[in-house]
């Protein structure tokens, strides 16, 4: 293993999350494999198939191939086949659909196989559109139905409590479709933040919603316990709603059912009615899918793409993942049965950012459009090829005689898809690269590290091309990361700024049209995050989810910068500091002085540490001052806490805000956290923020949850970044939607 492992190239952030994830550990945690060991492994696992198949392959040299596409960073399989490829869990897909009826009985039987997919490091997606609206009848109770967003809550607290202490986190993805009469509950579902914390949520649009959105006309609502319409909305009005909501905090995304379903390869099958927890796997229910990512920046070859090695990958990544399915340990039989029936697979692709900089292409131009749908459509047709290649080695899939292929008179082919894009948060930290199809989240960033120092991390092309020309430096890195940008910077040379565009250096309808083209040619969907400045208006929402309707995505997630109360930017422009400081504060600050007698209420709080009482004061100009109580008198958790409540105090009398305060304390961790779910509390100094928050409630403001999706790492506190509908940290590898 030695040999292996001189010539394997990780870099420090890529060891840190492979030891902290993915290697094997004993029962006291001890690491007991090295990344080199990871990565044999999975290959002799995945590799055995071909024994399995009597496919006449050799084995042992395929298992070479597989472990040299591998360590060479040419191409990674999703998180799920790295950890447990050749241990005793064995599963290896990490995208599941389930289907959740309208009985009790199969409400609660999705609930117990959601648990069992979680447990195996699987993410699980569910429509919720078969549920009875709230308060129609219940015949066999004689009582009245509580609605879909109700259970999806029970999904939740299983999900909370299922993920405790796992390697990966249970993540959600919950659909409704637009036309359910309880869809404007689903709608706001998520104002409140603690509200279905481990659930992303989609509206599923319908062709006829959105034709009735352009001609400003009314849709059907109906009832899916009858099928029949009850009733008419206002089809712009509730596509107002949507866009308001995500607006405010990112949620719901819409996802484009017909549009699924009209490139669902086996309709004979049944209708794709959800996708993954990042929207871009469709499935059926009870299906599941193994994907695996192309890194492309290492496909960069001087001023064109080597396409004859990219072939050469595409090939053997499409036999690695075929394979993946054979070898696999299915969570429950009908996810096995099906899985194989259909025999879905998604390659997919990361660096596209890195191979643009490679190339000299800006990500916001025509020719970054043209590239991205000749690569795509290369990628599609020879996966294809390969997958027809292996249906005359091994058979098609079974589904195969009345699906799409055999009607249009194909040839057969042995996977019903062959492509996907999916986010690659934390393997394209194991492969150094850009993640998935997004652009640059920052040239350069600041992280903190212990001891409230302040590292800047630099994008290593960047400055690579600084140092060869001449313009590196310590001071011009520091500056890029207080200005996130480099764009107006101008001791940067134009040629370069051009090339090193960020998330938020480009156009939202430019995230757009780089999603649609890849799309194009894409099986599957595309999962790809639209970032949008603060400042950006709800009209400027609406009009990305028509373009993506217009150019033909299958979906849409878009976060609007700072829009979460939690979110910790990575990278502020220094005059942006002062932004939620009212303007009398910023010219001068003058503490208001205690009056004799102050009304105020008091909070009970269940901490780690026993009940903690937080007590609010007010005065005439509101919140005043702010003291705590522990239930059990002394200690350290009770200085702390004194020394909390005097500091907000003062905070409060010079005139800070008191979502202030609630920002800098909420979700704030220590050792001994309580609770579960919207009532989790996580320490002591995160008690005191939802304490300010209740008192704030009468005021119109909804309690918050610290939460991934936003602000900084729950695992290490760095900043996480909003790429491919998901948020992930660069640091440690923690992923929201793991």
């Amino acid at each position: 293993m030695s040999k292996k492992e001189t010539a394997l190239q990780l870099s420090a952030n890529a060891i840190t999350v492979l030891e902290r994830r993915y290697l094997k550990r004993n029962e006291e945690g001890k690491v007991l494999e090295t990344p080199a060991e990871m990565f044999a492994r999975v290959a002799r696992t995945i590799a055995s198939a071909e024994t399995k198949l009597n496919t006449g392959v050799d084995a042992k040299q395929l298992e070479k191939e597989f472990y040299r596409m591998m360590t060479s960073l040419e191409f990674m399989p999703n998180s799920p086949t790295l950890m447990n490829a050749g241990r005793e869990l064995g599963q290896l897909s990490a995208c599941f659909v389930l289907p959740v009826g309208d009985s009790m009985e199969e409400i609660f039987e999705a609930i117990k196989n959601t648990a069992l997919i979680h447990k195996s490091g699987g993410g699980t997606g569910f429509s919720f559109s078969r549920i009875r609206p709230a308060n129609d009848v219940v015949s066999s109770t004689r009582g009245i139905s509580s609605g879909p967003i109700s259970f999806m809550k029970v999904f939740d607290a299983a999900t909370e409590t299922i993920k405790q202490g796992g390697t990966r986190r249970g993540a959600n993805m919950g659909i409704l479709r637009v036309d359910h009469p309880d869809i404007m509950d689903f709608i706001m579902a998520k104002r409140d933040q603690t509200v279905l914390t481990n659930f992303n949520i989609s509206v599923g649009l319908t062709e006829a919603f959105m034709e009735a959105v352009e001609k400003d006309g009314e849709y059907d609502i109906v009832n899916p316990r009858t099928g029949k319409p009850v009733g008419k909305l206002p089809a712009r009005k509730i596509f107002d709603h949507i866009v308001d909501m995500a607006w405010h905090n990112g949620e719901p995304g819409i996802i484009f059912l017909d549009r699924l379903n009209r490139d669902n390869p086996t309709p004979h099958v049944g209708e794709i009615e959800a996708t993954n927890p990042c929207g871009e796997q469709p499935l059926l229910p009870y299906e599941s899918c193994n994907l695996g990512s192309i890194n492309l920046a290492r496909f960069a070859h001087e001023d064109d793409v080597d396409w004859p090695r990219l072939r050469e990958t595409v090939r053997l990544a499409t036999r690695f993942l075929d394979n993946v399915i054979e070898v696999n340990n299915y969570p429950i039989p009908e996810i096995d049965q099906m899985t194989r029936a259909n025999r879905k697979i998604g390659l997919g692709i990361m660096g596209w950012a890195d191979m643009l900089i490679r190339l000299g292409i800006p990500y916001n131009s025509q020719e970054a459009i043209e590239l991205g749908e000749k690569l795509m459509k290369f990628i599609n047709d020879e996966a294809h090829q390969m997958s027809v290649e292996l249906a005359e080695e091994r058979g098609p899939f079974p589904n195969f005689k009345g699906s799409i292929y055999d009607v249009k008179g194909g040839r057969p082919i042995r996977n019903a898809t062959c492509t996907t894009i999916a986010p690659t948060g934390t393997i394209s930290i194991i492969s150094s690269t850009s993640s998935g199809v997004e652009p640059l989240f920052a040239v350069s960033f600041v992280r903190q590290v212990l001891d409230d120092d302040k590292l800047v991390e630099v994008h290593p092309l960047f400055e690579q091309i600084a140092r060869e020309r001449g313009f590196y430096s310590k001071e011009l890195m520091e500056k890029i990361a207080e200005h996130g940008t480099v764009q107006d910077i101008p001791e940067i040379p134009e040629d370069v700024r051009r090339v090193f565009v960020t998330a938020h250096d480009i156009t939202p309808e430019d995230h757009i049209r780089m999603q649609a083209a890849f799309q194009k040619y894409t099986d599957n969907a595309v999962s790809k995050t639209v970032n949008f400045r603060n400042e950006a208006s709800r009209e400027d929402v609406a009009t990305v989810y028509r373009l993506a309707y217009q150019l033909g995505c299958k979906g849409v997630t878009i976060y609007r910068d700072g829009s979460r109360d939690l979110q910790v930017l990575s990278v502020k422009k220094a005059d942006e500091k002062a932004a939620d400081i009212p303007i009398e504060t910023e010219k001068k600050s003058r503490k208001r002085e205690r009056p004799r007698a102050l009304r105020g209420t008091t909070y009970q709080m269940e901490t780690g540490c026993g009940p903690l009482y937080v007590t609010i004061n007010e005065d005439s100009k509101g919140v005043f001052e702010l003291f705590t109580t522990m239930g059990k008198a002394g200690g350290c958790a009770a200085s702390q806490c004194e020394a909390i409540g005097r500091l907000v105090s003062l905070a409060w009398r010079s005139g800070v805000q008191a979502r202030q305060a609630v920002k800098q304390l909420i979700g704030i961790t220590c050792h001994k956290p309580a609770g579960f779910g919207a009532n989790r509390i996580t320490s002591c100094a995160d008690a005191v923020a939802k304490a300010i928050e209740l008192h704030m409630l009468p005021e119109g403001d909804a309690p918050t949850q610290f939460v991934g999706n936003g602000g900084a790492c729950p695992d290490c506190g760095g900043p996480v970044e909003h790429e491919g509908g998901c948020c992930v940290c660069h640091a440690c590898g923690y992923s929201e939607c793991a």
